[in-house]
């Protein structure tokens, strides 16, 4: 199972978050996380829309973990995040041939449902928990704790 570069960048954000509490830009986020800017802006503006975050207006502004999302199943999360996408296509341009009788691609639905499933008793704060929470607040210019 591999996920896309936005899910992959929205965990990163989200672990980043829960171990700060201080506003983030977007451009040390970017810095932070090796992202690029126009893209992290994109999967931030995403996980706002999800609730995730909140974000503050303004000249010192910038986006924080909402105060419910570090409870966030990483399991429903990344359903969300990932969307209906099969790990086969079948379908596409030019559909498999195998498609009608073929049983590949419900063994790898059910392999997609365990990977979920298995993700499912995490939680955003457990993704930000000691010890990686020391390596967290390492990353761009926090000073607290």
């Amino acid at each position: 199972m591999r996920l896309n570069r936005s899910t992959d960048i929205s965990l990163r954000i989200l672990m980043l978050a829960t171990a700060r509490d201080d506003l983030l830009t977007i451009d040390e986020l970017a810095d932070s996380l090796a992202v690029p800017r126009s893209h992290l802006a994109k999967v931030v503006q995403r996980l706002q829309h999800l609730g995730l975050l909140d974000t503050v207006r303004g000249r010192n502004g910038g986006v924080r973990l909402a105060a419910t999302a570090a409870a966030t199943s990483v399991g429903g999360l990344v359903r969300d995040l990932e969307g209906e996408s099969e790990v086969v296509d079948c379908d596409g341009e030019q559909p498999c041939p195998l498609r009608g009788g073929c049983r590949l691609r419900g063994a790898l639905r059910a392999a997609q449902e365990a990977f979920y499933t298995a993700l499912d008793p995490f939680t955003i704060s457990d993704l930000a928990a000691p010890p990686v929470r020391q390596t967290l607040l390492t990353l761009g210019r926090y000073r607290g704790d």
